[in-house]
């Protein structure tokens, strides 16, 4: 590994286990409450900050967890690749990461796995536009995050007849994203909230949807394998929480809205509203999920972000979720 890439890396972890030791201690007091009764040793499940965890934040919430006898604790980290790094790391067991931003770094770490798919969208991310900028075709410049972000930002222009190789693509985090817009550093981003409506509050304006343009995304549980193969059972207990929360959020949104302040102090009248954007719904893997991961191999191949293509047999545990979960 290059001196950068391992410094990368480690400015991952640690961050990732500072924000752990600060949810560790702020807010403690709900947390032991959620957790009152909780056997076992600790299971940390690594997740952004952003109404499409809901699920998560619902069930330690609610001690959902706690009831089903397993002890997980969310770590809070910046969401996208730095999720599954916490696994990688062995900072977290469990992750939740979008599976373009997955499929990437399962290239590079053999022993990555996904379980299964709770939650998908082709209508929670947005194209948000500079203010002046009213057609794509006045686009010179585009802000993108890794993974999803960048798959939806080709896909975006090309289906304006646009060859993205023509454009400037600025490559950078979520909360990047908002400011460099505002000040005219890009003409444009796709994303998720809350940062697409803070595009709009920097004088941006929305501009469609990823499933305009014919791009969805499935949001993964992924694990080590290493640490997969002892803990099957427990795993799947983990996992059937947050389908059965999955279930709450789409039946009561406004409660999932509210657990999601309390959890990660987003606003709860803003959460509300995108909760049904979301499909929140656990399930096992289809044949239509190695068809359109297949589809993104070939885009981070092809963009030669990733080197070697990882088995998607190998990777996707088809039929896991049936096992352990259903």
């Amino acid at each position: 590994m290059k001196p950068v890439m391992r410094r990368a890396r480690a400015a991952v972890v640690a961050g990732a286990a500072l924000v752990l030791a600060a949810s560790c201690t702020s807010g403690s007091t709900d947390a032991g409450a959620a957790n009152a009764g909780a056997k076992g040793p600790v299971i940390r499940i690594a997740v952004g900050v952003d109404p499409s965890y809901a699920p998560l934040y619902l069930a330690v919430e609610r001690g959902m967890f706690a009831k089903a006898g397993v002890n997980v604790q969310l770590m809070q980290v910046e969401g996208g690749p730095a999720a599954a790094e916490a696994v990688v790391a062995g900072t977290a067991q469990i992750s939740a990461n979008a599976d373009s931003t997955a499929l990437s770094l399962m290239a590079n770490n053999a022993n990555l796995r996904s379980m299964g798919v709770f939650q998908s969208s082709d209508r929670y991310l947005k194209v948000v536009l500079r203010k002046g900028v009213d057609s794509p075709k006045q686009i010179k410049t585009m802000g993108s995050i890794q993974g999803l972000g960048l798959y939806a930002t080709h896909a975006y222009l090309r289906h304006n007849g646009i060859d993205p190789n023509s454009i400037k693509i600025v490559k950078g985090s979520p909360p990047d994203m908002p400011g460099l817009l505002g000040r005219g550093s890009i003409d444009g981003y796709i994303l998720f909230e809350p940062w697409a409506a803070n595009g709009v509050k920097e004088g941006g304006h929305l501009a469609g949807r990823i499933g305009d343009f014919g791009v969805g995304y499935v949001q993964w549980l992924l694990a080590d394998q290493k640490w997969l193969s002892g803990h099957g059972d427990t795993a799947g207990k983990i996992f059937k929480v947050v389908a059965q929360a999955d279930q709450i959020v789409t039946k009561d949104p406004k409660a999932a809205a509210e657990a999601t302040q309390k959890q990660v102090k987003l606003p709860a009248d803003t959460t509300v509203k995108v909760l049904p954007e979301i499909n929140f719904a656990g399930r096992g893997f289809t044949d239509a999920d190695y068809t359109s991961a297949g589809k993104e191999l070939d885009f981070l191949l092809g963009q030669k972000l990733i080197k070697t293509r990882p088995d998607l047999k190998t990777v996707m545990l088809r039929g896991w979720y049936e096992k352990y979960v259903s």
